[in-house]
């Protein structure tokens, strides 16, 4: 898009020149900033932080005007919005995160699921986007996103995060067609989902699939990437071949050959895949995102400095890395370890595209 002030990120996502390597953050907003917990508390609930538009906007923002050095916003939401919007009754727990009232427990509610309407269910999401839009005035991208299928569907099946996933891989190896009902359907609604979102203005879209990383080697293509691999080709069936799909694995850095295959731009990595080990595997053909442990954010600038430009350094010259941690910021982490970190990726990186 040739309208925004900054579209770095977008320039790397299709292998263009830039002049140093742009970064966003996983959980940019979020607690370990106060402007956030204080506009969360004026909320009263993280749902309602979710579906009120200007608190959404509000909290979107904040990480922009603290940190002018970010190259894109990402849509304040939660993954779990679509099977919210399924009738599964998502709810919060303090202390304990997410956890649904109507999990997917039997056979008879499986087959009960259908494809929400989602235009109409999840308008709160949509209504956001178009008010952040409005509001970045331009500045950076705006990256919307979605939870794989997968992913959504451990916590349906399970009823909650933090799980060993034994449920959801009992129903797995017993009853494969249970599990793929619930795939295919939610699939179809993360489509839709994220298409809507690029019709709201969202400019990236990115697939959070935050448990692919529990699966066994022979399970992950079947269950997780070949999924992921349908909602892109829709996307692109609906016309939307323009806008940049990244798709992230946690646990997920063994299979990154087969994920390049999958017909995303981006591939987002955790600490645990060296980055240029990674950039090796994918031949260099599509842009990478990582990937610093975020714990590395608790300790000094010393250190923090240090690990920042070994990424950098193991990535190597060229084009196609978007700066980023393994996974989203934890909220511990100082407000100022953060500038420290975006003031060390800009411009160590610059040496780095001559």
């Amino acid at each position: 898009m040739t309208d925004l002030k900054n579209d770095a990120i977008l320039k790397t996502l299709r292998g263009e020149k830039t002049s140093y390597t742009p970064s966003w953050i996983m959980r940019q907003a979020g607690r370990y900033l106060p402007e956030y917990r204080a506009t969360r508390k004026n909320a009263g609930s993280f749902l309602e932080l979710c579906k009120n538009t200007d608190f959404a906007t509000e909290v979107t923002l904040q990480p922009l005007d603290r940190y002018p050095l970010l190259d894109a916003s990402i849509l304040f939401s939660d993954i779990l919005t679509v099977p919210d919007a399924m009738g599964l009754g998502l709810y919060f727990v303090e202390g304990e995160g997410p956890k649904f009232k109507h999990p997917l427990t039997d056979e008879s509610s499986i087959q009960k699921l259908d494809i929400p309407d989602i235009e109409d269910a999840l308008s709160y999401v949509f209504n956001a986007v178009r008010s952040i839009k409005v509001a970045l005035n331009s500045r950076v991208p705006l990256i919307g996103f979605s939870g794989s299928p997968w992913t959504l569907a451990t916590y349906m099946v399970e009823g909650q995060g933090g799980t060993d996933f034994l449920t959801i891989k009992k129903m797995a190896y017993s009853r494969p067609d249970l599990i793929h009902h619930i795939l295919k359907i939610t699939t179809e609604s993360v489509s839709k989902y994220l298409a809507l979102q690029i019709d709201a203005g969202a400019d990236i879209v990115m697939i959070f699939d935050s448990w692919g990383g529990a699966l066994a080697d022979n399970e992950y293509e079947p269950l997780s990437l070949n999924y992921m691999k349908v909602i892109i080709h829709n996307l692109n069936l609906m016309g939307y071949q323009d806008t940049p799909k990244i798709i992230f694995t946690k646990g997920g850095g063994q299979w990154l050959e087969k994920q390049a295959n999958s017909g995303a731009d981006a591939l987002g990595i955790d600490w645990q895949t060296n980055i240029g080990v990674a950039r090796k595997m994918v031949n260099n053909q599509l842009t990478l995102q990582g990937n610093m442990d975020p714990s590395i954010l608790l300790s000094t600038p010393k250190a923090i400095e240090a690990a920042a430009k070994q990424i950098i350094d193991d990535y190597g010259y060229g084009e196609r890395h978007i700066f980023n941690l393994g996974h989203g910021i934890t909220q511990f982490t100082p407000p100022e370890n953060v500038q420290c970190l975006l003031e060390t990726v800009r411009s160590y990186s610059t040496q780095f595209h001559n």
